[in-house]
């Protein structure tokens, strides 16, 4: 009498928390996330320090003649973002604030999914029948998590350069409930941008200067959408919106990366 051998599938929650306890260790065991995270740190404090050192200062067009004062921030809390309604300012208060990590994040994404294909990580886990939802979830748990590191860095690193420059910390047109639910709502954002870059990562797979054109181009398109969504007088509202469209964003993109992967060679 033949013995039927029955082969039992694993359970994809399992699957998936394998896949993810190695990108997890892969991601916060590398050199390169740490150093994304102290330039995360270093940038607010260096950005409140100068533009307060700067402040006043008069800068004077050779061609036009036209005089332009530069300045600096009045409190501590713009470098997160203006109240809602106000208009985007195109100087340096208005430029170098915490949008920037949404950038940073990118070449973070991108460098740690390119160097799957770099390293040949990715023909060897799919050569085995590792399922590609599987990877494309992990990865962007992974990357979140990484990316909401980088926003906390950041936030540290404003509070101490506030106090290093003598900044104020005044609170102008918000709250302190206002200004909890506003920086919750930027930690929550990269669930929007995390799924993009990771698109990217997969259509240029080892070509990481390709995957972070196409990140920083498409975060360009959607760089003014961020202060309507965070502002610093946010509600409730703010960072339950930030939540169900980075949720939609991640089941949308991560099914177009799944079939990018299917599609195309892993090398």
């Amino acid at each position: 009498m033949k013995s039927k051998i029955e082969f039992t599938k694993t359970p994809i929650k399992d699957r998936i928390f394998r896949m993810l306890s190695v990108d997890l260790y892969r991601m916060f065991t590398t050199r390169f996330f740490y150093i994304m995270l102290l330039i995360s740190f270093a940038v607010p404090i260096l950005i409140l320090v100068m533009t307060t050192m700067m402040d006043g200062q008069v800068s004077v067009d050779p061609q036009t003649g036209v005089e332009t004062v530069i300045e600096g921030f009045d409190y501590v809390w713009q470098i997160f973002g203006t109240v809602s309604g106000a208009p985007m300012a195109m100087d340096l208060t208005g430029m170098c604030n915490i949008n920037l990590m949404y950038f940073a994040v990118s070449v973070l994404v991108c460098v740690f999914v390119s160097g799957d294909f770099r390293s040949g990580y990715a023909k060897n886990i799919f050569s085995v029948r590792a399922d590609k939802t599987d990877y494309v979830v992990s990865k962007s748990l992974t990357c979140f998590l990484a990316s909401a590191a980088m926003l906390l860095a950041f936030i540290l690193g404003s509070l101490i350069g506030g106090a290093v420059a003598s900044v104020s910390f005044e609170m102008v047109g918000f709250g302190a409930g206002g200004l909890i639910l506003s920086l919750i709502s930027k930690l929550l954002i990269p669930l929007i941008f995390v799924p993009i870059y990771l698109l990217a990562g997969v259509i240029a797979k080892d070509k990481t200067w390709l995957s972070i054109c196409i990140s920083l181009g498409v975060g360009m398109l959607l760089f003014m959408m961020i202060p309507a969504l965070a502002p610093l007088d946010a509600t409730v509202i703010n960072p339950i919106v930030c939540l169900v469209v980075g949720l939609l964003a991640s089941l949308g993109l991560g099914a177009i990366s799944r079939a990018v992967l299917n599609k195309t060679p892993l090398v």
